[in-house]
């Protein structure tokens, strides 16, 4: 009886241990491994795991499949792959059979307890709310997201506006959606429908800029300046635009032909960045187009203030308008020694100082601008003038430009004269 008892007891041990290690070997979940492999940017081994998935699983989840599959094609930039697999997955998790997800497995029932009779812990239930046409609209809403960006990619606007659409309100959430929608529209050729949608964000959105600002860029582009100038208004109301803005604005516009518009708009950004060298910059070749070339002048020398680069420039103004004395002190501050050496030339020749341009000769031969046949004719005009004939001469035969050439001739005979007749050239 007793070797009854323990051969039975035997069988029992082995038949548990048989049980034990077949739970512990369970089924393998393909997709999930897949999930885990595109997670980690393993794509081969995670295209390898889906393809077992459709070999052996019978009950395969196609939603989730085509879903992965599509997200590998995103990964590795094959847009109209991932297009082509997104769109099953829309299908499959359309007509997807949701399930109640397992809850804890219930505890083994044991035979018997060597040593007493003790029963299983009751543990108490917990219901998981479980709500399927939820799960399955926010499985929908990620596939159109991904969707409406993959069709941008292969510049298939109105699908893209399509796939928006479908998100419903969380595609409108947005005020970059309402732009992307708007610029769709835009490359579609629908320009009032682009025009419109940023209408409809900026009431939606009223703290936004950017979408008042693109409705000015739209309106300058199809020529509706006036249109652009109310936007760029409305979007000055409701933002603080910085410096590069101002500028942009008044780009816009000169590039539309409203000048007198865009001065404005640089009067106030300069108003409001008077630090700015490229405001200051920027007004003055405005109002040098309408002949006030002293306010340019002075616009110009504020600039260089700033950014001493734009001394140059200020230089030059003051030498054009005849304020030479303020010229040949902005020109002490030139850096560029050549630069530097050529704008003093026109300079000294607008003040009829040739000694002083012949004085300079040691410094241009440093630099080795004579090379330069104006800047040689300069020189050898200022040698006429002081009556250094032969020097004139000197420099005049060295010039080889055609024009100057030509000038240079004239000279020439000019020195002829006044060396055969000195009362010539009195």
């Amino acid at each position: 009886m007793k070797y009854f008892i323990h051969t039975l007891m035997s069988m029992v041990l082995i038949a548990s241990l048989g049980e034990a290690k077949e739970e512990a070997l369970p089924e393998v979940d393909h997709l999930a491994l897949a999930g885990m492999m595109v997670y980690d940017g393993k794509f081969k081994k995670a295209q390898a795991e889906l393809a077992e998935a459709e070999k052996h699983d019978s009950h395969l989840d196609r939603a989730k499949f085509y879903t992965i599959k599509g997200v590998i094609a995103m990964r590795q930039e094959r847009h109209r792959a991932a297009i082509n697999y997104m769109k099953k997955a829309v299908e499959a998790t359309k007509h997807k059979v949701y399930v109640v997800p397992a809850t804890e497995k219930e505890k083994r029932k044991h035979l018997f307890s060597i040593g007493g009779t003790s029963k299983p812990v009751a543990r108490p239930s917990r219901k998981v709310a479980f709500n399927a046409e939820k799960l399955r609209k926010e499985q929908l809403l990620k596939l159109y997201r991904n969707l409406s960006q993959e069709s941008y990619k292969v510049k298939d606007y109105m699908a893209t506006i399509h796939y928006l659409d479908l998100q419903g309100a969380e595609g409108r959430d947005q005020a970059s959606e309402y732009m992307l929608r708007a610029d769709c529209y835009w490359k579609s050729g629908k320009k009032a429908a682009a025009v419109g949608i940023l209408s409809k964000g900026a009431k939606a959105f009223p703290k936004d800029q950017s979408l008042l600002k693109q409705k000015f860029y739209y309106f300058t582009e199809l020529g509706l300046y006036q249109e652009a100038i109310e936007s760029a208004k409305a979007y000055m109301k409701r933002a603080k635009p910085n410096a590069k803005e101002y500028m942009a604005l008044s780009q816009m516009l000169l590039a539309g032909g409203q000048r007198s518009e865009a001065l404005k708009i640089l009067e106030e950004a300069k108003m409001h960045f008077p630090n700015n060298a490229k405001i200051s910059m920027l007004l003055g070749h405005l109002y040098m187009k309408k002949g006030m070339e002293f306010t340019t002048a002075n616009l110009f020398e504020q600039a260089s203030y700033y950014e001493r680069k734009y001394v140059k420039e200020a230089a030059e103004l003051h030498r054009r308008v005849g304020l030479t004395p303020h010229a040949l002190y902005l020109n002490s501050q030139i850096t560029d020694k050549k630069e530097k050496l050529k704008q003093k030339i026109a300079i000294y020749v607008d003040r009829e100082e040739y000694e002083k341009i012949i004085g300079l000769m040691d410094g241009l031969k440093r630099y080795k601008m004579l090379d330069d046949d104006n800047i040689r004719y300069a020189v050898a005009y200022a040698y006429y003038m002081a009556k250094d004939y032969e020097e004139a001469e000197v420099q005049l035969k060295q010039i080889e430009d055609d024009a100057l050439f030509s000038k240079a001739t004239i000279i020439r005979k000019n020195i002829e004269k006044c060396q055969d007749n000195s009362m010539e050239c009195i």
